[in-house]
C-alpha cells in the first residue's frame, strides 16, 4: 500500500515483521513495550498463545525509514504504534477496503483518536472508549510503609491451582474476557518465574504482582491482584515493590507499567512506589461496521 506518507507492509510473518521493524520497536521501548512483549511471546510460545486466528501485522516505511507497526492477535484488538492523522488514515482506508472486521484498538490516545474517527468513516462502525490508560515508568523506587506482614515469594508449580483462580478472578474484575487458557498462562508464567505472591506470615498468599521477561532493556509489571476481601492493607502496593525491586536487580533498564486512568487508588500508589508519566493510552471497541464483503 503506497500513501503520501510511505508504504505499509501487511503480513502474517511474524519473523519477516520482526526483521523490518525490531531496531524500530527497540528505538523506543517504554513507548513499545507492548508490541515487544507480545511479539516476543509469540516467537517464543508460538502464534496461537493469545487466540486460535493468525497473527496480523503490518510496518510502514517511508524511504526505508520504519515510521510505525501494527499488529494484532485475533480475536484481541489492533494495536497500533504513534501515526499521524494522515497515516491513521491510510491504514484505515486499506484495512476496509479488505474487508477487516476489527473488534477495537489499543494506542497512545491521539493515534486511537485518530484511526476511530478514519476507521468509522469508513466502515460506519460505532465506537466505544472502554479505558483511558497511562503508561508509566519507574524512577527512584519507594518501598510503601508500613510494610504488611509477611514477605514475597516466587510462584512455583505447587502454585498452579491459585493461579488458575486468580488469573480467572483479575480478568473478570477487570472487565476483559480472555481467550487464553488460565492453566497454560499459570504454566507460561511459572516457566518465567513471572509470578511473585505477598504472603502472610503463616505462607498464605494474599496479592500476586507479575512482570514480563526483559526484552530490549524493559519490563513491564502486569496482573497485579488482590482479591476484594483483603484490599486496602498494602499487599498489592508490597507485592508491585518486590517485582519491580527484583527487575532492577535483574539489570532492566526500565520498569513500566499500565494504569487504568479511572482508578484514583492504583493510580496513586504506582507514583508512590515511584512510578513517573510516560503517555497517556486509550482502549475503543468498534461495534456495527460495515465492510466490502
Amino acid at each position: 500500500m503506497d500513501t503520501e506518507t510511505g508504504r505499509w507492509h501487511l503480513t502474517h510473518d511474524l519473523d519477516g515483521f520482526l526483521t523490518r521493524a525490531g531496531a524500530f520497536l527497540r528505538g523506543r521501548p517504554a513507548l513499545h513495550t507492548v508490541p515487544l512483549t507480545v511479539t516476543d511471546n509469540l516467537r517464543r510460545r508460538g502464534p496461537r498463545i493469545y487466540g486460535d486466528g493468525a497473527p496480523e501485522f503490518g510496518v510502514l516505511e517511508q524511504d526505508g525509514v520504519v515510521r510505525a507497526t501494527v499488529f494484532r492477535t485475533p480475536p484481541h484488538r489492533m494495536n497500533l504504534t504513534a501515526l499521524t492523522a494522515e497515516e491513521a488514515e491510510a491504514l484505515a482506508a486499506r484495512l476496509a477496503a479488505l474487508g477487516h472486521r476489527l473488534p477495537g484498538v489499543h494506542a497512545d490516545r491521539d493515534t486511537a483518536a485518530a484511526f476511530v474517527e478514519a476507521w468509522q468513516r469508513h466502515t460506519g462502525a460505532a465506537a466505544t472508549l472502554r479505558q483511558r490508560q497511562r503508561l508509566y515508568r519507574l524512577g527512584t523506587l519507594t518501598v510503601p510503609r508500613p510494610v504488611p506482614p509477611g514477605g514475597p515469594r516466587v510462584a512455583v508449580e505447587a502454585d498452579r491451582d491459585q493461579l488458575c483462580r486468580w488469573h480467572d478472578e483479575f480478568v473478570a474484575a477487570v472487565g476483559e474476557g480472555s481467550v487464553r487458557d488460565a492453566a497454560e498462562w499459570a504454566d507460561a508464567r511459572i516457566a518465567d518465574g513471572g509470578i511473585t505472591f505477598w504472603e502472610t506470615p503463616d505462607g498464605t498468599p494474599v496479592a500476586m504482582a507479575g512482570a514480563t521477561p526483559e526484552i530490549a532493556g524493559q519490563v513491564r509489571v502486569a496482573s497485579v491482584y488482590t482479591p476484594p476481601h483483603l484490599r486496602g492493607r498494602g499487599y498489592a502496593g508490597a507485592a508491585t515493590a518486590e517485582v519491580s525491586r527484583a527487575a532492577l536487580a535483574a539489570g532492566a533498564q526500565e520498569v513500566l507499567l499500565f494504569t487504568d486512568l479511572s482508578n484514583p487508588t492504583s493510580n496513586g500508589l504506582y507514583q508512590r512506589i515511584g512510578y513517573r508519566p510516560v503517555a497517556d493510552f486509550a482502549v475503543y471497541d468498534f461495534t456495527g461496521w460495515s465492510v466490502p464483503a
